[in-house]
C-alpha cells in the first residue's frame, strides 16, 4: 500500500527543489519581518479603569527607554484612576502617568520595573510619500496586531480634543481600529517615525499619526513638569474676512484675520488694551489669519516676552504692546 503514494523521482526533485522557493521571502515580506522583530516588544497594551476598579477601555503605547518611559495618546489614559499595561511576552506591570498634553494628544508614562525593550527614534522630517509604513498596537484587545501600508501624506493637521490643530500630522493606509491608538508607526528600518492617534470613522485607508519630531520636544516637557507651558492670548475669537479694498488700503499680509468676540478679564490682551471688535491680523509681526495660526506662534518660547499686537480698529490699523502670559491649567 505504500507503494501507492511513493512519489517519482521526477515529482521527489521538484518537490525538494521547490519547497525551499516558496519558503523564501520576497524583499517586502522580508523588510516587513524584520521591522516587527525590531519594533514589536517595544509596543504595549494599555488598560485604563475606573476608580472601583473596573475596566474603562484599553489602547497601546510604546516603550521609548529600558527604565520604563513610554508614549501613548492623551485620550487613551484621559481620567482614568488606575493604568497597567501589558508586555510583548504578555505579563502585566502596573503604569503610572507624568504628564500629559491634550494639544497633542500625547501622554507619557512611567512603567514598573527594569529591562524594558525600546524603540529607536526615527526623523518624521525626512519622511517622504510612498515610503513603507508598519503599524503596530492592539485593536480590539488583539495583542500586538500587524498592519503595513505607506505613507499615504504628510504635513497635514487634525484638530485635538483640546481644539488646538496637531501640526505636520502623518496620513497612513497601514490600518488601524479602535486599540491602536498610542501604538506605533515605524519605518522600514523599524525606527518610530509617529504614534498612531486617529481614523476617519466609514472610511478606509485614513489612519493618522502624530510625528515622532513632535513628541521628541513634547516627552521632555512632560517629564521635565508633567504639562506644556503655552502662551495665552486670552480671547474668543473667530475668523473675519477682508474685502480687497480694505486689505490694499491698509496693506494687509492676509486676506482674513481675528475678530475678537470675548476676551478673559485681566487677561494679556485686555491689559494690553485689545478691544471687543478689533480684528488681529498680526502677533510679533507674523500674520494671524485665523484662530490657529495664534495658537502657532504662542509657544511656550514666548511666554513673558513682550510682543507687538497689530488690530483693526474702526478701519484703521493700531499697534498694540502685550506681555505673553502662561495659559491658565484647567
Amino acid at each position: 500500500m505504500l507503494g501507492l503514494f511513493k512519489p517519482s523521482a521526477r515529482a521527489t526533485g521538484s518537490s525538494l527543489e521547490e519547497a525551499p522557493k516558496r519558503r523564501a521571502r520576497d524583499a517586502f515580506s522580508q523588510t516587513v519581518v524584520s521591522v516587527v522583530e525590531r519594533a514589536a516588544p517595544a509596543v504595549i497594551g494599555v488598560r485604563r479603569a475606573r476608580a472601583g476598579g473596573g475596566p474603562d477601555g484599553a489602547g497601546s503605547g510604546v516603550i521609548l527607554s529600558t527604565d520604563g518611559y513610554a508614549l501613548t495618546n492623551h485620550h487613551v489614559v484621559e481620567g482614568a484612576a488606575h493604568l497597567e499595561v501589558m508586555l510583548h511576552d504578555a505579563s502585566v506591570v502596573a503604569a503610572e502617568l507624568v504628564g500629559a498634553d491634550p494639544d497633542t494628544d500625547l501622554a507619557l508614562l512611567r512603567l514598573g520595573g527594569g529591562g524594558h525593550a525600546s524603540l529607536a527614534l526615527g526623523d518624521s522630517a525626512a519622511l517622504e510619500v510612498g515610503e513603507l509604513a508598519v503599524a503596530i498596537g492592539n485593536p480590539l484587545g488583539l495583542q500586538a496586531t500587524v498592519t503595513a501600508g505607506v505613507i499615504s501624506a504628510l504635513r497635514r493637521t487634525l484638530r485635538s480634543k483640546a481644539g488646538r490643530l496637531i501640526e505636520d500630522v502623518i496620513q497612513t493606509d497601514a490600518s488601524l481600529n479602535p486599540g491602536n491608538s498610542g501604538g506605533a508607526l515605524v519605518d522600514s528600518g523599524g525606527a518610530l517615525i509617529g504614534i498612531n492617534t486617529a481614523i476617519i470613522a466609514g472610511a478606509q485607508g485614513l489612519c493618522f499619526a502624530v510625528p515622532v519630531n513632535t513628541a521628541k520636544w513634547v516627552a521632555p516637557e512632560l517629564l521635565r513638569a508633567g504639562r506644556v507651558a503655552r502662551g495665552w492670548f486670552g480671547v474668543a475669537g473667530q475668523t473675519q474676512g477682508f474685502a480687497r479694498a480694505v486689505q490694499r488700503r491698509l496693506n494687509l499680509p492676509a486676506e482674513s484675520g481675528v475678530l475678537v468676540v470675548a476676551m478673559t478679564i485681566g487677561g494679556p490682551a485686555q491689559t494690553a488694551g485689545v478691544r471687543d471688535g478689533d480684528v488681529v491680523v498680526r502677533l510679533d509681526g507674523q500674520t494671524t489669519a485665523n484662530v490657529d495660526a495664534i495658537h502657532r506662534l504662542l509657544v511656550g518660547e514666548t511666554i513673558g516676552k513682550r510682543i507687538a499686537v497689530d488690530v483693526i480698529r474702526d478701519g484703521t490699523l493700531k499697534t498694540l504692546s502685550m506681555i505673553v502670559q502662561e495659559r491658565p491649567r484647567v
